[in-house]
């Protein structure tokens, strides 16, 4: 029976969805059991072998709704393998260099012993919620920033990790 994985993010405009739908794609495609849900939809952990949590960044901030789950399952969340990623980068940034976790990341990452974290490009794109992010497509800064390809490979060293184990 294939180890059950836990991906989870937490995303206001879809760019994080879609970095978690691509984590979740890799690990099937590695032979992964893996289910993918928003954060605030996850009421249990116990049933998964391990997790993967996704947050989108906002004035140097995860998303709320990763930031809450970590906080409502974290004596679960130690007990299994746990990696965590964020998205965020309106430029080309995390494609050129490691973007370390910003501090709230890093001191989950400490307390959980989570086993990695990556900071992805984000994206947005005409028709994003929220006025910062209106502000940000009015100047002319938005886009997709994403790195499928990056999201993909890191995908496949948590399954390799994985079945290690």
């Amino acid at each position: 029976m294939p180890m059950t994985v836990l991906v989870v993010y937490g995303s206001t405009n879809g760019s994080t969805a879609g970095i978690a739908e691509t984590v979740a794609a890799e690990l099937r495609e590695r032979g992964l059991d893996t289910e993918i849900r928003p954060a605030g939809s996850v009421t249990d952990v116990s049933r998964y072998e391990a997790v993967v949590v996704g947050g989108a960044l906002y004035a140097g901030r995860w998303h709320r709704g990763a930031r809450r789950f970590v906080r409502r399952h974290r004596r679960a969340l130690a007990a299994r393998p746990l990696w965590l990623f964020s998205s965020g980068p309106l430029d080309a940034s995390a494609a050129e260099r490691d973007i370390p976790p910003v501090r709230g990341v890093r001191r989950t990452m400490t307390s959980l012993d989570a086993r990695g974290h990556v900071t992805f490009g984000g994206c947005l794109e005409e028709g994003a919620r929220g006025w910062v992010a209106g502000r940000i497509l009015a100047a002319d800064k938005g886009g997709d920033f994403r790195d499928l390809d990056a999201v993909r490979e890191w995908a496949g060293r948590i399954a390799g990790e994985l079945a290690k184990t």
